[in-house]
């Protein structure tokens, strides 16, 4: 025979009780909620997202609003809100592999991982809406704000951006640094042979994504190339979850978001989490000479050039100089700016660009004969630079104490950076000459040469075939 236990009663009571209070209980993780997966029904055309980069082509940029159009673009998802790395912004491509077009889509929605994740193939209703790029920024998508793109409206979004229920593997583009194209950003890329500045790594501490001092709305990081010059600044919210994890101190690789400054002069670089970085390889720091600067010159005079004996329009030829394209077609030749008041000349100059050139790489150098540091206890070095627009292309000053002197041991010897030596900056008017300053070699390890190295390319944004001029290069000993 059963008997009846009252105190069940309370046990079971208290149970619901207790479950009913955890249920009410507020949580800050957004979970996916349940969606009907079945295909959204398309009224209207289905095209490519890239048929967005010949509308900004033939519209000078934008902005263009679409008006009585049943077109929806097909496009792919590649960024992911659920770290806090993008904000009511939904970056997408136009195919899972290989692709050729990108854009952000502007959306005063958060968060979107939940409906619209990584992979996920979606239709994009383009009537009503506008695309537009502002000079030098990445195209967007989204409602027309005067000359820029604002965000489509809460209520309109899941009417503009029609789920599919696809997921792709979306397989990145595998680049070097110095691979990168503009044409690419919006994509999604895995950078190779990376690491980040050694200036963030020290023996009592390490920087942080984006939590240091001086992070206001984004943390930069300078990120290194281990093949080539090239760099590119990484950027991460200081709204981003993983803002205060250290960066990783090795080498390696990342997945994530190829994107350009607000100027548009310089790649950028978003990641949808840390675990997209895989960086534990040794790091591949690049030799440094740097004995700092001296407030006088050393006593004898061991190189005076001033270019003034060079024919003009015309590779430099100095006895003793080795000047060597390592790749495309332009060498250092000898120019004669213009002069006014406003852009002063020193003269003929030597020069070097890739504009025009049609070279998918330009890499070109101006070497010094051996600087006999072993046998002087005071070596100063100082010389000139101007630009034009230099953009993403630049110049370093470089030295050398194992190179054999031929042009085919160029790209084999070890090559260090002058690391006290100022170069003129991209932001630098152009008519300005900017000194090095008076750089002291004296403790540099061995005689050697010093090189001037330019790095460019001639691309269609014509963003990496910028101009950089040399001048008054003088080497003392004593």
């Amino acid at each position: 025979m059963k008997t009846f236990n009252p105190y069940s009663v309370f046990f079971f009571l208290g149970l619901g009780v207790l479950f009913s209070f955890c249920s009410c209980v507020e949580d800050d993780e957004f979970s996916a909620p349940q969606f009907e997966q079945s295909p959204p029904q398309i009224e209207g055309n289905k095209v490519s997202l890239s048929v967005l980069k010949g509308i900004l082509a033939q519209n000078d940029n934008g902005p263009y609003t679409f008006e009585d159009t049943q077109d929806y673009v097909e496009a792919y998802v590649i960024s992911n809100d659920e770290s806090g790395n993008f904000f009511r912004e939904l970056i997408v491509q136009d195919k899972p592999e290989n692709p050729t077009f990108g854009i952000a889509v502007q959306v005063d929605k958060n968060p979107l991982f939940t409906k619209y994740d990584f992979g996920r193939k979606v239709y994009i209703r383009l009537e009503g809406l506008s695309v537009g790029q502002r000079e030098g920024s990445e195209p967007r998508l989204g409602i027309a704000d005067g000359i820029d793109i604002g965000r489509i409206p809460e209520a309109l979004v899941e009417e503009a951006i029609l789920r599919d229920t696809l997921v792709a593997d979306i397989i990145p583009l595998q680049r070097q640094l110095s691979e990168l194209s503009f044409s690419e950003v919006n994509t999604y890329v895995e950078l190779t042979e990376v690491q980040f500045s050694k200036v963030y790594f020290s023996e009592n501490s390490t920087a942080t994504y984006a939590s240091e001092t001086t992070d206001s709305f984004d943390g930069e990081r300078v990120l290194e190339s281990c093949s080539s010059a090239y760099k590119l600044i990484f950027s991460t919210s200081t709204f981003a979850d993983f803002k205060t994890l250290s960066l990783p101190s090795g080498s390696g690789s990342m997945q994530g978001i190829l994107t350009r400054d607000f100027r548009g002069d310089f790649f950028t670089f978003y990641i949808n989490s840390p675990e997209a970085v895989d960086m534990t390889g040794e790091r591949c720091d690049p030799l440094v000479f740097s004995c700092g600067l001296v407030t006088s010159t050393a006593a004898n005079a061991f190189i005076i050039i001033d270019f003034e004996d060079q024919r003009r329009n015309r590779p430099i030829a100095i006895s003793g100089w080795t000047n060597y394209i390592e790749a495309g077609t332009e060498t250092w030749e000898a120019y004669a700016s213009r002069s006014d008041s406003s852009n002063p000349s020193l003269g003929i100059s030597a020069r070097v660009r890739s504009a025009n050139s049609g070279d998918a790489n330009t890499i070109s150098w101006l070497i010094t004969p051996e600087i006999p540091v072993e046998t002087n206890s005071k070596i100063t070095l100082e010389f000139k630079t101007s630009n034009s627009f230099a953009d993403a292309s630049f110049m370093e000053v470089l030295y050398s104490v194992n190179w054999d002197g031929t042009e085919e041991g160029v790209s084999t010897a070890e090559w260090g950076v002058v690391a006290d030596a100022t170069i003129v900056s991209d932001d630098q008017f152009f008519g300005d000459w900017v000194s090095s300053g008076l750089v002291d070699m004296s403790c540099f390890e061995g005689s050697g040469y010093i090189a001037f190295r330019y790095t460019g390319k001639d691309t269609e944004d014509g963003e990496f075939n910028g101009v950089y001029e040399l001048d008054d290069i003088a080497i003392h000993v004593e």
